[in-house]
């Protein structure tokens, strides 16, 4: 069953948040996240403070939520009118099932392909190790 997932923001400096100098990679990959709900048919409806206040105030839930949170608490995020979640962002599995969509699974490793055994790898070489990181100074 399809539903209506609606998400009010705090004030961003443009409707979608990612925007300015010092972007907020939650925002990127919510944004993101939302391009494809939309794309696999949910129907998704954002909302920024500071662009469409009048969403806010015609909203009676959205309202008496920010009588008592403040736009501190926001994001919330209302499914069918129902509060489902309030101050971080939902991850795309969270919106999919909210919406009513399934996740596609991930897909398979190609025929062929293999896992790299990282386990036990330090990710650093000691560069003044002579024989080791190819140089013997630091």
């Amino acid at each position: 069953m399809r539903r209506i997932v609606e998400v009010f923001e705090p004030a961003l400096c443009c409707s979608t948040g990612v925007c300015g100098v010092d972007i907020d990679q939650a925002l990127v990959t919510f944004s993101s996240d939302l391009d494809w709900l939309r794309s696999e048919g949910g129907d998704v409806r954002r909302y920024n403070l500071a662009g469409e206040p009048g969403a806010f105030a015609e909203n009676d839930v959205v309202r008496r939520f920010l009588q008592v949170a403040g736009s501190g608490g926001l994001p919330l995020v209302l499914v069918d009118g129902v509060t489902v979640m309030t101050g971080a962002y939902p991850n795309r599995e969270r919106l999919a099932d909210w919406a009513g969509l399934e996740i596609p699974a991930a897909p398979a490793m190609p025929v062929g392909g293999r896992m790299l055994d990282l386990a036990g790898t330090s990710g650093s070489i000691d560069c003044c190790t002579p024989g080791v990181g190819g140089s013997s100074c630091c």
